[in-house]
């Protein structure tokens, strides 16, 4: 019998024996576990958690993780190690060495699994089964649940003993595998020994090195059996998958809503306890997630790390890159069920969803007013806080709405990107350029219910109703007189100030009204707009 079981016998406790080497457990469970050691062969069981070798300088390799010794040493930067393999891939990270190359395009490698997977770039070997194929190999023997990869098999096996016999030394997290409290022990450390060739960009998991160097290569080699899609991960495959199978194996426990990611159901938890734990040290605002937060923080350092390869254009989010491509491939991925149309956003296609349904699942708390769109709700909410969170740098003045300010800009930069077909007139918005296209077709899309008088701009028919109702929303602060429309109550402002902010070039006559000065300019112009149908006399 092992010394080290008959050391720790308890008296008066039941407990079972092994009928081929007599090792004792006292869970019925860990002996089936230990059994198979013998039955594959497997004759070296570890006395701590029981695991079978087939050889003992495999087990030996094996009880330095759970004695922590590490008898290999960098005499470079003293770091420790339990393996000699792992200590030998560390020596490379000194020397530069590259001692695995490709026999087809010669390129080195410091490790051999790096080789590896480069070698399927070649070889287009896919190691991983799809869902489709139902193909899983390996399974478990005591719950006979199966797996694609033996990998993953060995990840589940602790969940049947819930054993995590690998300790973090700062937060005592515990792991089930000693991979995992190293790659944990690197968020302490900051520690990041996978360099990039390439753009020399260092990462903390060689697994985020091998999605990075797809980055230079555009390797995709994970493709979807359905519609051939190429990805360049396997997580981004499987989320892709869900597409087809419209799985959502992701629930809340609160409110059992289901989602195909895990990160939307992270991002949905929060709506339940409003709880924001990360707050932004620039403006103090805070934030349910941290990637949300890091995201934040690029508002003020106007960071964009990801540009389109087409056209250049930077992005704050990758999201926004990936949406923003497909203005140059047109792609429309979600199509309407129920008018066919396509949309090359999902959440545009939801917003549209909502013509259909007329659905307006957002509500303001202060006048109970409904929304179908979140970021028109967003928008109206200012109305009642005046918050004015987006302002110019050129003139400081403050905008609710970001699309404001950047409409706003153009009044700096004179720019005027979309142009009339028919006469050439620039715009600054595309808005105002759709409006002035109906001066052309003289259409009127917008009519009165009352009157069925029929206008070019929503806008007109909305001021025009209040001539029916004799609404009058503006009031002056100064007299309370009331108006239908702001830009009277603007005239009407300077009559108490006296002022005259529009003056002529020409002669420097001021007005208190532009309409005034556009009249006055035709003294100098001689411009007779107005002509009579009669006679054809111009005024």
């Amino acid at each position: 019998m092992n010394k080290n079981v008959e050391n720790v016998i308890q008296p008066n406790k039941k407990y079972f024996t092994c009928d081929i080497c007599g090792e004792i457990f006292y869970q019925k469970q860990l002996l089936e576990i230990h059994f198979q050691t013998h039955k594959k062969g497997k004759s070296y069981s570890c006395y701590v958690c029981h695991k079978g070798f087939s050889q003992e300088n495999n087990l030996n390799r094996h009880l330095r993780t759970h004695t922590n010794e590490k008898p290999f040493s960098c005499d470079v930067c003293h770091k420790d190690f339990s393996e000699k393999s792992n200590f030998n891939q560390h020596l490379r990270t000194h020397t530069k060495e590259k001692a695995f190359s490709c026999d087809v395009c010669h390129r080195g490698f410091s490790q051999k699994v790096s080789l590896n997977q480069h070698l399927r770039t070649h070889t287009k070997e896919k190691p991983f089964s799809c869902a489709h194929t139902n193909e899983k190999p390996f399974s478990c023997d005591m719950c006979h649940k199966s797996f694609s990869q033996k990998s993953h098999l060995n990840n589940h096996l602790p969940t049947h003993t819930n054993e995590k016999p690998f300790s973090c030394d700062v937060c005592q997290k515990g792991f089930a595998q000693k991979g995992t409290l190293n790659r944990h022990l690197r968020t302490h450390t900051n520690e990041k020994p996978f360099s990039c060739d390439v753009c020399h960009k260092s990462f903390s998991q060689l697994s985020n090195l091998n999605q990075h160097l797809r980055t230079h290569t555009n390797e995709k080699p994970f493709s979807c059996d359905v519609c051939h899609r190429g990805f360049s991960q396997k997580v981004s495959l499987n989320q892709h998958l869900r597409t087809h199978t419209k799985e959502k194996p992701f629930s809340c426990d609160m409110c059992h809503k289901s989602f195909s990611l895990k990160s939307h159901l992270n991002r949905h938890l929060p709506t339940h306890t409003n709880e924001k734990p990360f707050s932004c040290e620039v403006c103090q605002k805070g934030f349910a997630l941290k990637g949300t937060l890091n995201q934040h923080l690029r508002t003020h350092t106007n960071e964009k790390p990801f540009s389109c390869d087409v056209c250049h254009k930077g992005f704050t989010l990758k999201g926004d890159l990936y949406r923003h491509l497909r203005t140059h491939t047109n792609e429309k991925p979600f199509s309407c069920d129920v008018c066919q149309k396509g949309f090359a956003l999902k959440c545009t296609l939801n917003q549209h969803l909502r013509t259909h349904t007329n659905e307006k699942p957002f509500s303001c708390d202060v006048c109970h007013k409904d929304f179908s769109e979140k970021s028109n709700f967003n928008q109206h909410l200012r109305t009642h806080t005046k918050e004015k969170p987006f302002s110019c740098d050129v003139c400081h003045r403050g905008f609710s709405q970001k699309v404001s300010l950047n409409h706003h800009l153009r009044t700096h930069t004179k720019e005027k990107p979309f142009s009339c077909d028919v006469c050439q007139k620039g715009f600054a918005l595309k808005g105002t350029l759709n409006q002035h296209l109906r001066t052309h077709t003289n259409e009127k899309p917008f009519s009165c219910d009352l009157c069925h008088k029929g206008f070019t701009l929503k806008g007109d028919l909305y001021r025009h109703l209040r001539t029916h109702t004799n609404e009058k929303p503006f009031s002056c602060d100064v007299c309370q007189k009331g108006f239908a429309l702001k830009c009277t109550l603007n005239q009407h402002l300077p009559t108490h100030t006296n002022e005259k902010p529009f003056s002529c070039d020409v002669c420097h006559k001021s007005f208190s009204r532009k309409s005034n000065l556009n009249r006055h300019l035709r003294t100098h112009t001689n411009e007779k707009p107005f002509s009579f149908d009669v006679c054809h006399k111009g005024f």
